[in-house]
């Protein structure tokens, strides 16, 4: 009987999971960051070996890890002198321009992949849909504000007019990317598809005829978003700025509330589910709260339990947003695209980089995962933080890089083994939790939805 009604829930859930994944909007958003993903997969490669193996102040040769650097020089200070470690860091900068070049540009790429797939999904008579991607790219630019602020060397503050802040062309762009990218094709191709155009004549080239026809349509979109930069610039703000406004205040009012911690992560794997980085909106309020919390346990004059370190031993550096759904795809799936994922996932799992698993099985905007994503969170922070009230796991006071590996950073975190034994448990929770999910992900398989 238990297993009759566990097969009715199963399939029903999978009945309306499939209908969810064949919306138009969805798999639109999904395959463009699925195809975003690739750069940011490269990228995480890159973060994984600087962060791990090239830092000198990392787990291979730093004071929180092996401490190679001070057993071969003798001191931290003649270590960081050494040409070695200069040399190490020249190595750093190097790999750091993978990042600028993939994950300092992520919202160019959804821009540019959510015009072409939407124009395809939602506009398929467009046969030129990178008419459409050059439009949105152009809108896109317009939006952003072109002033960055910052200290010259005497102290003092500037503004730069006429320089592009760059801050939005990455992470914290990706939400505007989306609206003004969705807004501008939806504009472009409803008056391309009324014929809103300049017709040339049977004997010009098609593709020159197509680029005057795209004249008209392509200066009211760019129109629409050039007066709503005009407008929200009386007002000394920009599309982007507004929009992390609104998305950042009402978790500053949170911050102050009880319910903080179960907000951040509560909305953090949303975000990421929908492909946003939640530490673009999260990390400047951790700034202000928890990153205080972080600096007043290492100095010792507070005790707080929820702070920055403590989510990174929780969850970020636990395994239980890497490790732990790998395990599960080994386990209990039976579908041979996860399969390949998982094993490229591996490595960089070891040292808690979630993109190859996050954009790769895809966790992000895939129904069926939403769910053990979000709780994967939920149960390792909170969990902990029980463990801790009760006096079996300590307050995080140690600073460790999150890129140690699970179980090795629960000890170094926490100065005690009940930490890489809470990490290990973790694991073991959170596969269980993906254990049911992944199977309903074998029937979509088996159903070809």
């Amino acid at each position: 009987m238990k297993n009759d009604k566990l097969n009715k829930m199963q399939m029903n859930l999978t009945k309306h999971m499939g209908k969810i994944a064949g919306n138009r909007l969805l798999l639109t958003l999904r395959d463009t960051f699925i195809m975003a993903a690739t750069p940011l997969m490269i990228a995480g490669f890159a973060i994984m070996i600087s962060s791990v193996f090239l830092d000198p102040n990392g787990i291979i040769f730093g004071e929180s890890g092996i401490n190679i650097g001070k057993m071969i020089f003798g001191s931290k200070d003649a270590w960081l002198a050494s040409g070695f470690s200069k040399g190490l860091q020249n190595l750093q900068g190097s790999l750091s321009l993978f990042i600028n070049g993939t994950m300092s540009i992520n919202a160019l790429l959804i821009v540019t992949g959510f015009a072409y797939f939407g124009t395809k999904r939602f506009f398929p008579k467009n046969k030129e849909p990178i008419l459409t991607v050059f439009y949105a790219l152009s809108s896109f630019f317009i939006v952003l504000p072109w002033s960055a602020t910052g200290t010259t060397s005497g102290g003092k503050e500037a503004t730069l007019t006429g320089i592009l802040n760059s801050n939005f062309i990455g992470q914290q762009g990706i939400f505007t990317g989306i609206l003004v990218s969705g807004v501008a094709l939806f504009v472009f191709n409803k008056l391309i598809e009324k014929n809103i155009s300049i017709k040339m004549p049977d004997s010009v080239p098609p593709a020159v005829a197509k680029s005057f026809e795209s004249l008209v349509p392509g200066a009211v979109t760019l129109l629409f978003f050039v007066v709503v930069s005009s407008v929200l610039s009386m007002f000394n703000t920009s599309v982007p700025e507004a929009l992390l406004t609104m998305l950042q205040e009402p978790a500053l009012w949170l911050a102050s509330t009880p319910f903080f911690a179960f907000a951040a992560m509560l909305t953090q794997p949303l975000l990421q589910w929908f492909g946003i980085h939640g530490t673009s909106v999260w990390g400047p309020i951790f700034g202000l709260t928890w990153g205080i919390n972080d600096n007043e346990n290492i100095m010792g004059v507070a005790r707080h339990a929820y702070s920055t370190m403590y989510m990174n031993f929780s969850v970020v550096a636990s395994g239980a947003l890497t490790l732990a759904p790998i395990i599960a795809v080994f386990l209990f799936s039976k579908r041979e695209d996860m399969k390949g994922v998982a094993k490229l996932a591996v490595a960089p799992a070891i040292f808690n980089i979630s993109e190859p698993v996050t954009y790769g099985f895809p966790i992000v905007l895939n129904p069926v995962l939403l769910i053990p994503y979000v709780l994967s969170w939920l149960v390792s922070f909170f969990l902990g933080s029980l463990l801790t009230h009760m006096n079996i796991l300590p307050i995080i006071t140690n600073n460790v890089p999150w890129t140690v590996p699970p179980v090795l950073s629960g000890f170094l975190y926490s100065g005690s083994f009940m930490g890489a034994l809470y990490q290990i448990v973790v694991i073991v929770l959170v596969v269980i939790i993906y254990m049911p999910f992944i199977r309903v992900m074998n029937s979509l398989n088996q159903e070809g939805i």
